[in-house]
C-alpha cells in the first residue's frame, strides 16, 4: 500500500478559531499548564528538542504563513515520505493518551492551498476554512 501524500495528527475538536490543532500544540499545552509528570516532561522536552533539530519551523521562515487574515486556519502536514519524522510521533500520541487528550490521524492527497513547503512538510489552508473567511 502506498504511503499517503500528507499525514496530520490533530485534536478531534476544533478550538475557538475553528482549527483542530496538531499534536505538538496539544502536548505543548499539557506542558505549559504544568500537567505533565516529571518523567513525561523530560520525555516531552527531549522529543521537542529532537523535532526542532530535525526540521524547520515554518513560522520561523516566514511569520506571515500563520497570519490569520492571509491564511486562515493554516495547519502543518507531514509529507507521507517523511518516515523519519512520522516514526517518532508515537511518543506524542502515547503522551496524549496517558493524559486523556483525544486525537486523530488524518491522511489526504489534497490538504488545501499550500502556503509553505519543504522536503518533509507543508502548511496548507483548508479550502473549506478559507471559503468561510
Amino acid at each position: 500500500m502506498a504511503a499517503p501524500a500528507f499525514v496530520r495528527f490533530r485534536d478531534v475538536q476544533p478550538n475557538a478559531r475553528g482549527v483542530q490543532v496538531g499534536i505538538f500544540a496539544l502536548a505543548n499545552g499539557l506542558a505549559a499548564d504544568g500537567l505533565l509528570s516529571e518523567e513525561d516532561r523530560r520525555g516531552w522536552r527531549a522529543s521537542n528538542d529532537w523535532y526542532n533539530a530535525a526540521y524547520i519551523e515554518p513560522g520561523a521562515v516566514d511569520p506571515a504563513i500563520f497570519d490569520r487574515e492571509a491564511n486562515p486556519g493554516a495547519v502543518c502536514w507531514f509529507k507521507g515520505s517523511a518516515t523519519h519524522l512520522l516514526e517518532r510521533v508515537d511518543g506524542y500520541l502515547d503522551l496524549l493518551d496517558r493524559y486523556g487528550v483525544a486525537w486523530e490521524r488524518v491522511e489526504t492527497d489534497a490538504p488545501g492551498r499550500i502556503v509553505y513547503e519543504d522536503d518533509v512538510q507543508v502548511v496548507a489552508v483548508s479550502l473549506a476554512v478559507e471559503a468561510t473567511h
